[in-house]
C-alpha cells in the first residue's frame, strides 16, 4: 500500500485537491534587472536638462536686469552729478540778485561782497581749490604759458598770473594762465 503524501498546504489538505499551478505567493517577484531601462534614463535625463535651462535662463535673466539697473544708475548719476553744487550755487545767485535790486553803491558793494563769500563756500563744500602759482615753477599740466618775460627769477618759474587755475580733488579743472620767467641773454 501507498502511502499519500499530505500535502503541505492546510488548505489543499482541507480541500483534498492538489490544484495544478498554484498561484504566486503575496510578495512581489524579485525584478528581473535592478537597473533603470534605457527610456527612463533618457527621460531623467531630459528633465534634469530642462531644469538646468530654467536655471540659466533666471540667471541670464537677472545678469541683464542687474546690467541694465547699474547702466541707469549711472546715467542718473551723470545727469545729476552736479545737483548738490548747484543747490550751493542758488544762494550766490540770491545774494547777486538782492545785490543788484538795491541802487545804492554801499549795498551794492556789500552784496557783492556777500555773494563772492557764497561761491566761495560753495567752491570748498565741491573741494574746488584754487590754484596761484606766482613763484612756483611751471607746470605744464596745472598751468598754461602765455608769455615768457625776462626776470630776476630762475628760468621756468612763474612770475605773473593772468588768469587763476582750478582743481577738483587733485585734478586740473581748469590750468592757470601765466608768464613764466625766461633766461636772461647772455
Amino acid at each position: 500500500m501507498q502511502e499519500q503524501n499530505a500535502p503541505q498546504d492546510p488548505m489543499l489538505a482541507a480541500e483534498g485537491n492538489a490544484p495544478e499551478t498554484s498561484p504566486a505567493p503575496t510578495e512581489p517577484p524579485p525584478p528581473a534587472d535592478s537597473t533603470p531601462s534605457l527610456e527612463e534614463l533618457l527621460r531623467q535625463a531630459e528633465l534634469r536638462a530642462e531644469e538646468h535651462h530654467d536655471a540659466w535662463l533666471r540667471a541670464k535673466a537677472e545678469t541683464e536686469n542687474t546690467r541694465r539697473r547699474a547702466q541707469e544708475d549711472i546715467a542718473k548719476a551723470h545727469k545729476f552729478a552736479v545737483e548738490k553744487f548747484a543747490g550751493d550755487l542758488l544762494a550766490v545767485k540770491d545774494t547777486l540778485e538782492m545785490a543788484l535790486a538795491d541802487p545804492n553803491p554801499d549795498s551794492l558793494r556789500a552784496g557783492v561782497e556777500l555773494t563772492f563769500k557764497n561761491l566761495v563756500a560753495a567752491f570748498d563744500k565741491a573741494a574746488i581749490v584754487e590754484v596761484n602759482p606766482v613763484g612756483e615753477k611751471f607746470d605744464p599740466h596745472r598751468h598754461q604759458a602765455m608769455a615768457m618775460i625776462e626776470a630776476e627769477q630762475p628760468a621756468n618759474t612763474v612770475v605773473q598770473v593772468f588768469q587763476k587755475g582750478y582743481l577738483i580733488a587733485e585734478r586740473t579743472l581748469r590750468p592757470a594762465m601765466v608768464a613764466v620767467a625766461k633766461a636772461k641773454d647772455s
